[in-house]
């Protein structure tokens, strides 16, 4: 049964005192609105940022590395806990789950990492200029793909289980503090501040078309338009490798038994390469299209997971300064 519970920021920072000492722990630290998961210490347990969206490293990273052997004997990874994850990552983890776990080949490595390790999602409670989750479905707080929920209001932290995990996490936090229940009035206002963001963002990306949308505005564009956009691309992947719900990747062999799973970006020069150096996606504008195309058209075919949840990532990683939404935007006013 999911519940709420409450606790002083006082008995919540001496719960995370001894979870630090028995999990790896990670959270956000930064400063405003510069913030990236950290391992936590005890004397970071005041640096730990609330409710910000979003850190600069997504969730994915956790689960896969940019580089292992995927043939080596795994050992079960140690226990973690990774706190103050967005929504946006949360909903990306269906995409990278239906992928890994639940088709014909199932993927020791990422499934053991998934199993050892506690996600507590964070609502947001603020807006950064390219966050458009709600556009594509994804409300600004957990909703899915986690294990606790986790807000701070006022100096009081409320917690939501989601899963066993949850329930289990909270019977530890009990040994060091009393969690209590929140009253009615105080998850009125946790609701408020969430219809809150929720207005500010479909405000902000009013113009904005939605997911389904978007795949057919680029399924039925002409070249000219990503000719055009994709001038200032350099080509160094950033909007890939950042991407919460991207997983390419290449398998290269080693002396030694060795089967390495790297990492890789569409967008990289020779990513489709194959015998006698054809390259049927050699022009940039063509690797450029592509990627929009594989996020917003073939992946919804193949899968039942968004392909892009609207974090922006990909916006403020760009080399190039390119704005998919502005691109998006002209597709849409066409």
């Amino acid at each position: 049964m999911h519940k709420y519970y409450t606790l002083t920021k006082e008995e919540w920072d001496r719960a995370l005192i001894h979870l630090i000492s028995q999990y790896l722990f990670y959270a956000p630290l930064g400063e405003g609105e510069q913030q990236d998961y950290d391992l936590i210490g005890e004397k970071d347990i005041p640096r730990i940022i609330y409710n910000q969206p979003k850190p600069a490293t997504p969730l994915k990273t956790f689960f896969l590395p940019v580089a292992e052997n995927v043939i080596a004997p795994t050992s079960h990874p140690t226990p973690r806990i990774i706190m103050g994850i967005p929504a946006c990552d949360l909903a990306a983890m269906n995409i990278q789950d239906e992928m890994y776990l639940n088709r014909d080949y199932l993927d020791g490595p990422y499934q053991k990492r998934r199993e050892a390790t506690i996600l507590i999602g964070t609502d947001c409670h603020s807006i950064q200029p390219h966050c458009h989750c709600t556009t594509y479905g994804v409300k600004p707080y957990p909703q899915e793909n986690h294990d606790l929920s986790l807000s701070l209001s006022d100096q009081t932290i409320y917690l939501y289980t989601h899963s066993e995990k949850g329930r289990a996490l909270i019977k530890e936090i009990e040994k060091y503090s009393a969690p209590g229940a929140p009253t009615e009035n105080e998850i009125q206002a946790l609701f408020d501040k969430r219809e809150e963001i929720e207005r500010k963002l479909n405000q902000n990306n009013q113009e904005l078309p939605n997911y389904q949308q978007t795949g057919e505005l680029i399924d039925q564009s002409d070249a000219e338009i990503w000719k055009r956009y994709s001038e200032t691309c350099v080509s160094c992947g950033a909007c890939a490798t950042i991407c919460p719900t991207c997983t390419c990747f290449l398998l290269l062999e080693r002396p030694g038994f060795e089967k390495v799973r790297h990492l890789d970006a569409c967008q990289y020069p020779g990513f489709e390469k194959v015998a006698a150096g054809e390259d049927p996606l050699r022009p940039l504008y063509k690797r450029f299209y592509n990627r929009y195309m594989c996020k917003y058209v073939w992946k919804p075919q193949k899968f039942d997971a968004l392909a892009c949840t609207g974090c922006g990532r990909c916006i403020e990683a760009c080399i190039g300064k390119i704005n998919k939404n502005e691109l998006f935007q002209e597709l849409a006013n066409h």
